[in-house]
Order: structure tokens, then sequence, then C-alpha cells
């Protein structure tokens, strides 16, 4: 079988523009698909906020017309290449010469341009994927156009397309309206097959229902969606579909993440020695001022504060957390409510907690290389990078089976000594406080420990592991066109 060629689009990619782990996703599994010999190709707006070195370095192809409904508007098409892969980049200065990525009063108009963009650009760049595969519901809309007639136009016959849920709880939704002033559709898309949920149209179901194949982020992530508690009204339609959807765990970049070369942390180490891992918790005491104690286990949490992220089950129990002998250092922002408890937290017990409401990408990584434990009880969570970082710098994570979390720490078992971390099952506080005990139990065994912490270390959740099982799936979905 000759390279598989297929288009990446995404709103965000980085290094060009980030606002959440999409943007980790879009900038990396291209590049690694690419190693592994496909031609992949990843397509996102032109936004303000793009650094001027990359701009600078663009190439202009040319231009086309988008239209949505009454709407004719302009689109440029500019072109780089980045550590192996040729990204394409949608001008419009009225849609994304704007502050910020999202959030704007006509997200339904402006992602509706950029997913009809995706598909009229192609003829003008000259490069014809066999799939294109689209992330979250900011290219929802890109199969329903497709379905809709421009799949039968020349150029664009025969695509097919891939849709990635990365967060289930976003998902684009719109006043019925739209439907026919933007993006130009007719009523027999506007059902419970198609586009509509409780009478709006809604870009995510738009990808669930007229796209080839469905992925989300994890493997139990893909069976939860397909229930009430964790389908957010969707379920139904991923049910019916379960034959099309699958489950493939985000990766990290290994060489980039590595304790053995990061010098973003204090010191180097790796699963062999993991000394340099007491250095790195001496220093990160130090630098946030609190006693440097190598008999009280360090605690990390780096997270949007937010109530997805399980801050109310630390909130119930923070107070007999902070009574055993433990130090917590928090990193990050979000909801006031939140930002307050670890502030005061870190008034009234400040030899124990440091709490940072802050974004700092540095301490970020010396908070993963100097933590002995990592608190990560989320309600739901589609795959979760920060416990795959924890892993990697030897910090054991303490989590809710759930997603991504559930696919990725094996809970540790006292009588055969395997697994990588502590877990819980139930969304509760005192589970999740019995587990953080079961981990500072094993911690004052220092054999027991260090065999928890390397053999986490060990473990393999690199993009490189991941980009294979998108390849094969790319292959399989160009097999089903032939049977």
């Amino acid at each position: 079988m000759d390279s598989v060629k297929v288009l990446f689009a995404a709103s965000e990619a980085v290094p060009f523009a980030k606002t959440g782990g999409l943007a980790d996703v879009a900038g990396t599994l291209p590049r690694e698909l690419v190693k592994l010999g496909a031609d992949v190709r990843l397509i996102m707006p032109k936004y303000k906020s793009i650094p001027r070195n990359f701009i600078d370095a663009m190439e202009y192809l040319g231009y086309v017309y988008v239209d949505l409904s009454w709407r004719h508007q302009y689109c440029a098409v500019l072109k780089l290449e980045y550590q192996g892969v040729i990204t394409y980049f949608i001008d419009n200065e009225y849609y994304f010469n704007r502050d910020g990525l999202y959030g704007h009063f006509d997200e339904a108009e402006q992602f509706a341009f950029f997913s009809k963009a995706v598909l009229k650009v192609l003829p003008l760049i000259d490069f014809k994927p066999d799939i294109i595969h689209c992330n979250d519901w900011q290219t929802g809309v890109v199969s329903a156009f497709l379905k809709a007639g421009l799949g039968h136009i020349g150029f664009l016959n025969g695509i097919k397309t891939i849709y990635t849920i990365h967060n289930l709880k976003y998902q684009g939704m719109f006043p019925k309206e739209i439907l026919g002033d933007i993006l130009g559709l007719s009523w027999d898309y506007f059902n419970s097959e198609g586009l509509e949920l409780h009478d709006c149209v809604n870009y995510m179901k738009a990808g669930i229902a007229y796209s080839d194949i469905i992925t989300t982020v994890s493997k139990t992530y893909a069976e939860e969606i397909k229930t009430d508690f964790f389908g957010e009204n969707l379920n139904g339609i991923l049910s019916k579909r379960t034959e099309y959807l699958y489950g493939i765990l985000n990766g990290i970049d290994y060489e980039e993440n590595d304790p053995d070369t990061d010098s973003r942390i204090y010191k180097n180490f790796n699963a062999e020695n993991i000394e340099g891992k007491y250095e790195n918790k001496r220093m990160l005491q130090e630098l946030l001022e609190l006693p440097q104690r190598e008999e009280a286990p360090v605690i990390g949490i780096v997270s949007r504060l937010v109530e997805q992220k399980g801050f109310d089950l630390i909130a119930h129990v923070l107070d007999e957390l902070l009574q055993m002998d433990i130090q917590m250092v928090v990193l990050g922002t979000g909801d006031i409510n939140y930002e307050e408890m670890f502030n005061n937290a870190a008034e009234r017990y400040p030899d124990k907690v440091s709490a940072n409401i802050k974004y700092d990408g540095v301490l970020a990584q010396r908070i993963y290389a100097g933590s002995d434990m990592f608190l990560m009880p989320s309600l739901y969570e589609p795959c979760g990078l920060s416990q795959i970082f924890s892993l990697r710098y030897g910090t054991v994570p303490i989590v809710l089976e759930t997603g991504g979390l559930k696919d990725t720490v094996m809970p540790y078992n006292e009588y055969t000594g395997e697994g990588t971390g502590f877990t819980f099952t139930n969304y509760n506080a005192h589970e999740m406080l019995d587990a953080v005990k079961r981990a500072i139990s094993c911690y004052g065994q220092k054999d027991i420990w260090e065999n928890i912490v390397k053999r986490g270390m060990k473990q393999d959740f690199s993009w490189n592991k991941s980009a294979k099982e998108y390849l094969d799936l790319y292959k399989k979905l160009m097999a089903m066109d032939k049977s």
C-alpha cells in the first residue's frame, strides 16, 4: 500500500497556538506519523497570536473564496514546514486577527468558515488526502460539508474522515437558525441522526454523525462516553456508532520530557539511578520555602483548578490530609473558590503547603521531577497527561479509576508487588484519602517505594506507540473502502 495521505485539521497546535491538550496532540502526532512514513500535513487558522518568527517564515500560496450561505469570504493560504511537518494556515483577517482563540460572539460562523476552508483550499494547495482527520467541535462540520455534497465534487471525491473527540463536554452548540444562515445546509440534516440536539445545531454531533470513524483519547473513555453519566447527551448516537468508535491513548514527547536530559529540572536522573530525584525534591522544597525533609512525602498537583479535576474531593478532606506528615505543592489557576482554598491552606499550614496560583511551565516540570506523589482525582478524564508526565519523572500517581487515568496507572498490589500507582474506584473523598494513606504507608518502606517509582519510569506512553495505532486505523479505513 502506498503511503497514506492525511490532512490533520485542528483549531490549535503547538508551537503556533495553544489553549489546551488538543494543541499538544496536533503539534506532535503528525510529526510522529511522518516519521512512520505517512504523508501527514496539518491545517489550522492563522491567528493573530502566532509568534512573529513563524509568521515571517510562512510562504504565501494563494487564495480562494469560501461561501457560507450568502457570505462570500476571502481565504488565503500560507505554508510553513516545521519539524518535518508541512502546516497550512487559513488566513482571514476578520475571523482570526483577534485576541484569543475562542469565546467570540460568532464562533459558529468562525469555525464553519475554517471547516469549509479546509475543503475548499485542497485544489489550491494541490494535496488530495485519503483522509481528513478532524479534531473536536471546531472541525465537527467538515464531515457534514463533505456528506452534504462537497464530497461529490471532483477533487474532493472519495476523501474519508476521522473525527477525534478530545473532550466531549465542549460541543459547539448554536441556535438552529445557523443551519441555513451560516452552514447553508438543508433542514434534512436537522434531526436526531444528524446535527440536532435539544433543538440546537451541535458541531460535535455533526462530527460524530457524519465521519467515517470516530476516535477518542483513551480506550476506557471510549466506553464511558456511551453511558448516561459520561455521555453529555451524545451517548445515544455514540452507542449507535459503536462499531466505528475507537479509543487511542494520547502520548507525550519522550525526548522533550526525559528526566535524564531535561534542562528544566535541577538534576538529571533515570530509572536505573534515581538518586537525582531526591536532589530535585530538596531543591523544590528550597525554592518553595518548605522545610527540606526527606521523610515527608511531597504531593504534587499541576492542574486547571476546576470541578472536573476532582477538587471537591480534596476540599472535603483537606484538613485531614494536612494532619498527616506530608507537604503539598499546587500549581495552576481556575475557579476562584479552589484558588482561595489552596491559598488559605498555605496560610494555615506554611510548612506544609505551597500554593502557586499561576501557570509556569518550568515550575511544572520541577514539580513532576521533585514530588514523591501526584494527586489527580478527576471526576472524568478523557486521557490526562499529567499522570503520564508524573510516571515519566518517577512521581507516583494517586488517581480515580476513570478514562485515561485507568488506562495508564496500574494499581499497586501489595501481594504481588506489581503496579505503578495508587487508585480508587468511586468518586468519594474518603476513598481518595484512603488511597493517599496507602501511598504514604508504602513511602515509608524505601525498597518497595523505589520499585514502584522505577516501574512507572519504565512505562512507554510515548507518541510513537500511539502513532502506530493511528496509522493502523488509517489503513483500516482505507481498506474499508475497498471491501
